[in-house]
Parts: C-alpha cells; sequence; structure tokens
C-alpha cells in the first residue's frame, strides 16, 4: 500500500524550506514517518500552477495540503495539476468546496448554526441586502462575514450589525467588511443572526475545534484564537452532520449558547486549510491522515 503524503507551503524567501508558520507541522509529519512536499502557494494565487508544484514529486502516492487558505477555483487547478502527476489529492475540489464555503455546508448544518442567508458576487445594493435582511426574519442583530471568513476583529466597524432593520447600518458595516476584504473576498456576502455565547474570562467566546476524519472526531482541541481556552464539547449533535456532509476531512468550530447551554456549529471548514491552536499534540492527527 502507498501511504499519503503531505503538502505544506514553501517559504516565500527560501523556496526550499517549509513556510516558517508550518515548521512545526513539518516536523509533527516526520515524527510519525512521514513525508512532505513543498507547494509554491504565491504562484498558486497567481495562477501559475505548474511552478506552484514544481516541487511536489510525481507519483504514485495521493496527497493531503495543508496550508494557507487557497480559493476554490485555484484548489481545482491545483487538484488537476497533481492528478496529472499521479498525486491525487485525498479531498477532491467538490469537497473542498463544499467544507470551505458556507453555502456548500449550510444546509447540512442548518439545525445547530445560526440562521444565515447570503448573496453571491459583490457590490451588493440596497434592495439586495433588504432581500437578504428579510430571510432573517428583517430585525434583530446579525453578523456579516463573506464565504469563508469573517472581520471579528473589526467587530463594530465591519462585522456586527445591532438591527437588522436598520439598513443604513447594515449598508455601512457591509461596505466597511467589502472594503477591508478586497481582493481576498470569497464567494460572497453572508449574514448571520448573532447568538449569544459562554465566554471566556478573556472576554472570548469558549469555543472549541474538532477534526473530523472520516466522521470521526481525531483531535479535539481550543480554537486558535484562544488556545488556553480548553473546552469539552458534546458532539452528540454534530457527528451525524459531519458524516452526511461526506468529506473527508473538515472541522467544525463549536461554541455554547449563553442561555441554553446547547453546543451550536460557529464555522466549518476544510481540514486542509483550519489552522491548529499553538500547544497541541497533533502527532496523532497527522498519523491518522498518513495511514488513511
Amino acid at each position: 500500500m502507498v501511504e499519503a503524503a503531505v503538502i505544506l507551503p514553501s517559504d516565500p524567501l527560501l523556496p526550499r524550506r517549509v513556510d516558517p508558520h508550518f515548521a512545526w507541522e513539518a516536523g509533527a509529519v516526520r515524527a510519525v514517518g512521514g513525508g512532505h512536499a513543498l507547494l509554491d502557494h504565491d504562484a498558486l494565487l497567481a495562477g501559475d500552477v505548474e511552478s506552484a508544484v514544481r516541487r511536489i514529486p510525481t507519483g504514485p502516492g495521493p496527497l493531503w495540503y495543508r496550508g494557507w487558505m487557497i480559493p476554490t477555483a485555484r484548489y481545482a487547478e491545483l487538484a488537476e495539476a497533481l492528478a496529472a502527476r499521479g498525486r491525487p489529492l485525498l479531498a477532491g475540489p467538490d469537497a473542498y468546496a463544499t467544507a470551505h464555503e458556507l453555502p456548500g455546508w449550510y444546509r447540512t448544518f442548518e439545525s445547530v448554526t445560526p440562521a444565515s442567508s447570503w448573496l453571491p458576487g459583490t457590490g451588493w445594493d440596497r434592495r439586495a441586502l433588504a432581500a437578504a435582511a428579510a430571510e432573517l426574519g428583517g430585525r434583530g442583530p446579525a453578523v456579516v462575514k463573506d464565504y469563508v471568513k469573517s472581520r471579528k476583529h473589526e467587530w463594530v466597524e465591519a462585522c456586527y450589525v445591532p438591527d437588522l432593520a436598520d439598513l443604513d447600518a447594515l449598508e455601512r458595516v457591509v461596505s466597511r467588511f467589502a472594503e477591508l476584504q478586497g481582493e481576498f473576498l470569497a464567494g460572497g456576502l453572508v449574514l448571520r443572526r448573532f447568538e449569544p455565547f459562554v465566554r471566556a474570562a478573556d472576554g472570548r467566546a469558549e469555543e472549541a475545534r474538532v477534526w473530523w476524519l472520516d466522521g470521526e472526531p481525531v483531535l479535539v482541541g481550543p480554537h486558535p484564537d484562544s488556545p488556553a481556552n480548553r473546552v469539552d464539547p458534546d458532539l452528540s449533535e454534530v457527528r451525524p452532520l459531519v458524516r452526511r456532509l461526506g468529506c473527508r476531512f473538515v472541522t467544525t468550530d463549536l461554541a455554547r449558547l449563553a442561555d441554553a447551554g446547547r453546543w451550536r456549529v460557529v464555522e466549518v471548514g476544510d481540514g486542509q486549510v483550519s489552522e491548529l491552536p499553538s500547544g497541541v499534540d497533533v502527532e496523532a492527527l497527522f498519523r491518522t491522515l498518513l495511514e488513511a
């Protein structure tokens, strides 16, 4: 049997080395007897796929990717180029898009995640925003994001809308969000009903990030934004939904409602581009990936 290997981004300044941000993951791969290859992430984003994969040896053997986020269209180009080299990605383009972008996973997790509506593309006018707000009842607090990320660190100016009935405020927050995201805006605009979650002493939500492979949780840890906040989420409602989604390697970010204590899915992601929290033993995760 040919075991899988892991692709990691190369250092933009020293392309024969792993990007320093992912060097510790390369060490974990080596520690469990695995191998890794280097991807030029900048070349991939620029559309030069052949240059991006030139340091990845030809097959045989499937590959996982671990690294910076990749737009879905570029990921499809990467998958095609690697398949031509006899190195298929174990998460195909359709699975990547499903897990990576909210419209792909939302219907599966609708019962356990904040109500959401979305608008594709860019340049949304007031009528379109009003229609998206109406899908959420037309009033009450909400958060703004794109298909992949929010600007939660610019909470007041580019993320939080106190009341969807205030279309002036909604337009203002959406406009600022789009301005800050710029060329990195992914897919379109998403409005999500704001839900109050249990907060830790530092004021952040007590979130857990769960890593799933083939429907089973293989690593449960804190959210990377709050690595010191260790929580133990109840996975009973989420497990069957992850299996229904049908994507091999995914993450779910979970937090508890402040009033009811029920665990909610804050975000779903493709496991290849989800950040690992510092201070967590990831060797078991990589061992499982390489054996898959």
